[in-house]
């Protein structure tokens, strides 16, 4: 192997941000100085979805996912003492992205900065949050719309910014082959370019072909996801070529950050997720030619709870001593050449191309997404199969499941929690912005927007005319509401049965005894309250129920506890399941629940599924809760048995 000119290191960043924009700023100012040298926003799930943090659907919400960013002010307040201009700063932002850009280039000016300086990236994905993460506001096509409105923007006023980080991410957490994450993403970005070229003057297009950027997932199967990525860059030249007839090499450039697998953390034996993100590292930093630009890494103990200040250190040193203390940046590629590398590169190119004809077919991604979010649960629920019957190894889960425990998890402060008061707090900051600002100001900046939208004009300028003046998130999300639309995503589970037979035959049976009993199939109410848009779970658990012969009702995401309450009412329903992933189990399921007592209910079995440490599990039993899930019960048939026991258990027979 010849030595080369050493590398510069990629970007190191740490997904953050939580409670109050106080808090996430003095954690931003903390991880800098450790060596961090890019940001990494997280948002809650409020700001994500486009709402006000005293909304009813933000009740337990604000703070627990990300931080919560309602105006102006709480812009400032997160960027406090942090040089915009010399910073790189990733927003995990999508529906609102044009929105949390404009608030990022007010605080800007406000600093006094160049704002074509500017450098970083909105993700700004819409089309993988109808796939699989549930953020979205708006329909498809005005979704769209507002993608490339926010790339012609900056093109003219912020050269150096990112206008779109595809994120083929969360499409593998919600079960994505390696195969589908390569042709949904890809597709992905050839809508929002195909969409681009009317708003761009021919001499710009291949300069915002360069300036579209990624965002994956690297996995356990290191050979595979290290071919995938190879797959990615190989792909995406071709596109740019044959597609955009993009000649110059530096914009056809796949150009990526990454966050390892989140999906693969186990809460059983949680010390062992330290040599899982070391692993699924190295597959996107070991290959020079397919080497990530930004990394971010999860912390060890995700499937716990937030982590504190401290995990994230340990998740930021692992990078740090992998880029200076090891030599892999002195190297060129360590796998050209290699045949087993470029026969599963072929591999997957080939199948990849296969998806995207059939993409194509159906009129592109926008058309399609109901098309591939059912392909992913149903590669999802095979996945899940190859865990249940032990064909796919997860050690702690499957295997080896006897262990010391572990010294990390123990003790009241292992993870850190949200203060309840943090929402009360949020809520009257917000109160107080909204009673000092000029609110005739403020009206005439969104009577503005709310034309320019009608219109077609570009919805950026009046956006951030609406950030100056002080509206907020709420309200810019309300009027895009009103003038597109809202817009409830696909689930992907149909309500016929799929062929699977394998491992079904004793819970079919007992479900087919319930039936016998209750004079029809069993009914099961699948709900999430709340913002969460994880609906992985909620997916899988729906399709199983199916599968087993119980009639399902699944409307996907974002309900109200009353929503959720009146269907189960309206429905005659035998049990309830609930999933929610975001923190907010405990607010949530006191409205809840009371308004199951309030509605004579309480003989309607209520589960719940989530991260939800031992604490909060005696807090719901104590509500009324009958059965409380988290991701160490991955056996979906057992949970199906306790279904059925659950609604009608076997009757005991006379001595």
């Amino acid at each position: 192997m010849t030595e080369t000119t050493k590398d510069r290191p990629w970007l190191f960043r740490t997904y953050a941000g939580h409670s109050t924009a106080k808090a996430s700023n003095a954690l931003y100012r903390g991880n800098l100085a450790k060596g961090q040298t890019g940001l990494s926003v997280a948002f809650d799930l409020p700001t994500q979805t486009g709402y006000d943090s005293d909304h009813e659907l933000a009740r337990g919400e604000v703070g627990k996912v990300g931080v919560p960013v309602a105006h102006l002010g709480d812009m400032r307040t997160l960027f406090d003492a942090i040089p915009l201009e010399q910073m790189n700063t990733s927003m995990t932002i999508n529906a609102p992205a044009p929105w949390l850009l404009a608030l990022y280039i007010a605080v800007a000016e406000e600093q006094g900065a160049d704002v074509r300086k500017l450098q970083g990236t909105v993700q700004n994905d819409i089309i993988k949050e109808y796939l699989s993460r549930g953020t979205y506001i708006c329909p498809p096509k005005p979704s769209l719309r507002m993608i490339t409105d926010v790339a012609a923007y900056t093109r003219e006023h912020l050269p150096k910014w990112n206008p779109m980080n595809v994120c083929s991410y969360h499409l593998q957490e919600a079960g994505a082959t390696p195969e589908q994450e390569l042709a949904y993403a890809l597709a992905t970005a050839t809508a929002v370019l195909d969409d681009l070229k009317g708003k761009i003057a021919p001499e710009h297009f291949p300069d915002m072909v360069g300036r579209i950027s990624f965002f994956v997932n690297a996995g356990i199967r290191f050979v595979t996801e290290m071919c995938k990525m190879r797959a990615f860059v190989e792909l995406w030249d071709e596109i740019c070529r044959e597609r955009y007839g993009v000649e110059d090499e530096k914009y056809r450039r796949f150009r990526y950050g990454v966050q390892v697998n989140s999906l693969g953390l186990t809460e059983p034996q949680p010390e062992n997720n330290v040599y899982r993100i070391l692993i699924e590292m190295l597959a996107v930093t070991l290959s020079k030619n397919a080497r990530a630009r930004a990394v971010q890494l999860p912390a060890w103990n995700e499937a716990l709870g937030l982590p504190r200040p401290w995990d994230q250190q340990w998740s930021l040193r692992m990078q740090q001593i992998l880029a200076y203390e090891t030599d892999l940046l002195e190297y060129g590629d360590l796998f050209d050449g290699n045949p087993a590398v470029t026969a599963k590169v072929e591999e997957l190119k080939a199948n990849a191309r296969s998806e995207l004809q059939q993409i194509d077919a159906m009129g592109g991604a926008v058309a399609a997404i109901e098309y591939m979010k059912s392909r992913l649960v149903e590669s999802h629920g095979e996945r899940i199969v190859g865990v249940e019957t032990g064909q796919t190894v997860v050690v702690g889960v499957n295997r080896w499941t006897e262990a010391e425990p572990s010294p990390l998890t123990s003790g009241d402060d292992s993870i850190m929690v949200v203060d309840p008061a943090v929402e009360a707090e949020q809520i009257a900051r917000l109160n107080a912005w909204r009673a000092a600002r000029d609110e005739a100001a403020v009206q005439a900046a969104l009577k503005a927007l709310r034309e320019a939208a009608a219109a077609g004009a570009n919805i950026m300028p009046p956006s951030i005319a609406a950030a100056r003046a002080g509206a907020t998130t709420g309200e810019w999300g309300d009027v895009m509401r009103a003038v597109f639309g809202q817009y409830r995503g696909p689930t992907g589970v149909s309500k016929s049965p799929s062929n699977r037979t394998e491992g079904l035959d004793e819970i079919r049976a007992a479900v087919d005894g319930l039936t016998g009993r209750l004079g029809r199939r069993p009914k099961l109410l699948v709900g999430k309250p709340g913002l969460d848009g994880h609906s992985n779970g909620a997916e899988q658990i729906a399709a199983r129920a199916r599968d087993c012969g119980m009639d399902i009702t699944y409307e996907g995401i974002r309900l109200t506890p009353a929503e959720i309450v009146a269907a189960a009412k309206e429905g005659g329903v035998d049990i309830v399941g609930l999933s929610i992933l975001s923190g907010s189990h405990i607010p949530l399921m006191e409205a809840l629940m009371r308004l199951m007592k309030d509605n004579d209910l309480m003989h309607i079995p209520v589960v719940v599924g989530g991260i939800i440490p031992d604490e909060d599990e005696k807090r719901l039993r104590a509500m009324g809760v009958a059965k409380v899930y988290t991701p160490k019960d991955f056996e979906l048939n057992r949970i199906m048995f306790d279904i059925v026991g659950l609604i009608g258990p076997e009757p005991v027979a006379a001595e």
